[in-house]
């Protein structure tokens, strides 16, 4: 499995938007210049976020984009399975059940289990919330004596 740069910048995109928004809505510009992402790119992306109601959106001047709930209500595995589709590391566990004429008699399936758990289970352990600590605490611990 390898996440493409549609998950990897919608991830970024919306810890930009739980870092700085506050009460106010964010233009996309803004997130494209500080995540050095293509403002075109993010584009693609924010219907993917819209549709799925991951994201507020405010037309005109003040216009721009806001996490819909707290950055605690979003995980890592929620994001990603939005953009890229699911994140099975292998076609047959791509849908439930499993729908391979092999499954019965398949000996490595129950190896794609383990690491399809494994990979869900740890990014649905993580939320934008604890990215952003994350961030805090590394910049905390960033001092020069």
């Amino acid at each position: 499995m390898k996440i493409s740069t549609k998950g990897r910048y919608a991830l970024r995109m919306l810890v930009d938007l739980a870092e700085h928004q506050g009460n106010s809505y964010i233009a996309l510009k803004e997130i494209a210049e500080r995540q050095n992402i293509s403002k075109k790119y993010l584009e693609q992306i924010v219907p993917i976020l819209n549709k799925s109601n991951v994201l507020r959106t405010s037309r005109g001047f003040q216009g721009g984009y806001r996490l819909a709930q707290s950055p605690s209500k979003y995980t890592v595995g929620d994001i990603l399975r939005l953009t890229e589709g699911g994140l099975a590391p292998v076609s047959c566990l791509e849908n439930e059940p499993v729908q391979c004429d092999r499954s019965t008699n398949c000996v490595t399936l129950p190896v794609w289990r383990g690491l399809n758990k494994a990979i869900n289970d740890y990014l649905d352990s993580i939320t934008l919330q604890d990215l952003l600590d994350m961030q805090r605490e590394s910049y905390a611990n960033d001092y020069i004596i």
